[in-house]
């Protein structure tokens, strides 16, 4: 009885909260990753000479880092310089910018699998070289760039946890701290790992749905379906 109470008046409260905190920064954090690795990968692939090597170095920079250093340079480093960020926005920029800088390698390698001949049959036909890339070459390779980008939401999902380091009371943090009161250790993080678990089903099997829906066709295995994934 006592387990009881315990899990439904102290624990589940305080994971939901947590678990509303992950969401925000998940949901935040991915669309925006997106579309800046969409940008870094154009830049890098049709960029002049300059951009493109910036654009390599910070891709690198941020690859060749640990994202808790990033997070403590955003949070505990920038107040040196007079740029004071809260935790949770701190947070979200480090999340950002590594979703991003993946996310960028991903698109890239599908925009360079797209044969450059379309590229230059769009531009005989009057497009600009940005409107073809707009047009003819992303949406093919954000198409073949969906099992990537799907991993990177999934990464985003677990090390989103990493924010409880700046004080973020997000999931993992919420379970931390009812263990750590009620020694609970055990239970709480049970609970909590099967709540990352879900939350990573949940991912994978839309993932699954949208590769379904948008695949291109030859380039995907007959009779797949949503189960194969699990």
């Amino acid at each position: 009885m006592e387990t009881m109470i315990f899990l439904t008046d102290i624990l589940f409260p305080a994971l939901w909260g947590g678990v509303m905190v992950t969401l925000q920064l998940i949901i935040l954090a991915a669309p925006v990753g997106f579309v800046l690795g969409i940008i870094i990968a154009i830049l890098r692939v049709y960029g002049n000479k300059w951009v493109s090597m910036l654009c390599r170095g910070v891709v690198g920079f941020i690859k060749g880092t640990p994202l808790i250093l990033m997070l403590f340079i955003l949070y505990f480093g920038l107040p040196s310089v007079g740029i004071t960020l809260s935790a949770f926005v701190a947070s979200l920029i480090g999340f950002i910018m590594c979703n991003g800088a993946y996310n960028s390698e991903y698109i890239r390698g599908a925009i360079s699998s797209v044969k450059e001949g379309q590229l230059v049959a769009a531009q005989a036909l009057g497009m600009t070289k940005m409107q073809a890339v707009r047009l003819i070459v992303l949406p093919q390779a954000l198409r073949r760039a969906i099992p990537g980008l799907s991993n990177e939401i999934i990464y985003l999902i677990k090390y989103s946890s990493l924010a409880y380091m700046l004080t973020v009371i997000e999931l993992t943090g919420a379970g931390k701290m009812v263990a750590t009161k009620y020694f609970a250790y055990t239970e709480t993080f049970i609970f909590v790992g099967a709540v990352y678990l879900l939350l990573v089903t949940i991912t994978t099997l839309a993932v699954v749905l949208i590769e379904r829906k948008f695949a291109v066709p030859g380039m995907t295995q007959s009779g797949r379906n949503v189960l194969d994934i699990l």
